[in-house]
């Protein structure tokens, strides 16, 4: 293992295992056996969506910093390009058309995080001082920049030059994917859940994870929110459905311990962590630092199951085919994902 970028790895992580300039953690597992195999799980040739409208949850309830996406049309220099007339350009034309451009917040919808999205102060510079990094030992700064990083005028304000979300891209993310569905179990009160009734539910479905596998965990928390865009009962965001509980030790152990590629979640940030008063200095979010800083394990947010959890059940069946990449988007530390199940 090179030493170039770091002296000690977190304990735990996956650093350097596939080499001191890896950026796919986990995704590396899935080789092209894995694949295959996963492909097996396609019985029927029904898919389904996993992605939710990309204009909901609605508002900015969730998070004040991220905002439904805004439509506008593209502009020449007679307006507009929405419903345009070709026939401006040579009268014989009968053809019109429309331009569009989009400003997307690129995870407030359904998304993968990629491992530039959450790292944390581990290591030190040469001078001693404390310096944040991210997976496999991306310094910030460095192969992650921030506004200070960039010149003042022009070009982006912040840049992923490493572990980029394209780079999931081009990977692509495709595997088998293992719903364990929460939601039928728990129904949509809040609760925290910990590994033993994750255990529960999953020997309750006959639910089996293997290395490899993308787990979909479904809360019932982006259903609540389609019932609540058509009209339905309003929900509270913060107070809705089951979310995993950060600070179950066991349960942490277990996501390390599966050899799971990626948790796709319904919900929002996937899990829950209330920091003790008397505490050191930790994570404010445990599988967050897990799976994003020290294993490389993909996360995911507010995909949507009801009708792949609906068709598995009735087929008593857990497991799919998934493909799900993100955007191919150079520099950016999430997207949108628009992931598809095949039974």
């Amino acid at each position: 293992m090179s030493t170039a970028r770091w002296q000690v790895r977190p304990s735990g992580s996956t650093w350097g295992d596939w080499g001191p300039d890896d950026q796919l953690g986990r995704l590396n597992l899935l080789t092209p056996e894995i694949v295959r195999r996963a492909a097996d799980e396609v019985q029927e040739g029904r898919a389904f969506s996993l992605s939710l409208p990309l204009d909901l949850p609605g508002g900015t309830v969730l998070n004040p910093n991220r905002r439904p996406p805004v439509i506008r049309p593209t502009y020449d220099a007679d307006g507009p390009r929405y419903n345009l007339p070709w026939s401006r350009t040579d009268p014989r034309f009968v053809d019109v058309s429309s331009d569009d451009v989009v400003e997307l917040t690129l995870q407030y919808s359904t998304q993968w995080d990629s491992f530039a999205h959450v790292g944390a102060y581990f290591d030190v510079d040469a001078s001693g001082t404390e310096v944040p990094v991210y997976y496999n030992g991306f310094r910030a700064g460095v192969d992650v920049l921030g506004p200070e990083d960039l010149p003042a005028e022009g070009g982006p304000r912040s840049f992923a030059r490493r572990l980029s979300v394209d780079t999931f891209a081009a990977a692509p993310v495709q595997g088998r994917g293992v719903l364990i569905d929460l939601y039928h179990h728990l129904g949509d009160e809040f609760q925290k859940v910990d590994h033993a009734t994750l255990e529960s539910v999953m020997r309750a479905d006959g639910v089996e994870v293997e290395p490899g596998d993308i787990v979909l965990l479904r809360t019932g928390f982006a259903d609540r929110i389609l019932e609540a865009a058509a009209g339905g009962r309003s929900i509270d965001l913060h107070r809705t459905c089951s979310v995993l509980d950060g600070s179950d030790q066991r349960l942490l152990d277990w996501i390390a311990d599966s050899g799971i590629v990626a948790i796709a979640a319904d919900n929002y940030a996937v899990e829950t962590f209330d920091i003790p008063r008397d505490s050191q200095r930790q994570p404010s979010m445990p599988i967050h630092h897990l799976c994003l800083f020290k294993l490389g394990v993909l996360l995911g947010e507010m995909w949507s199951y009801g009708e792949l959890a609906a068709a598995l059940r009735s087929a008593g069946r857990t497991r799919c085919f998934v493909t799900a990449p993100p955007l191919r988007l150079p520099g950016a530390v999430g997207s949108p994902a628009n992931g598809v199940a095949t039974i």
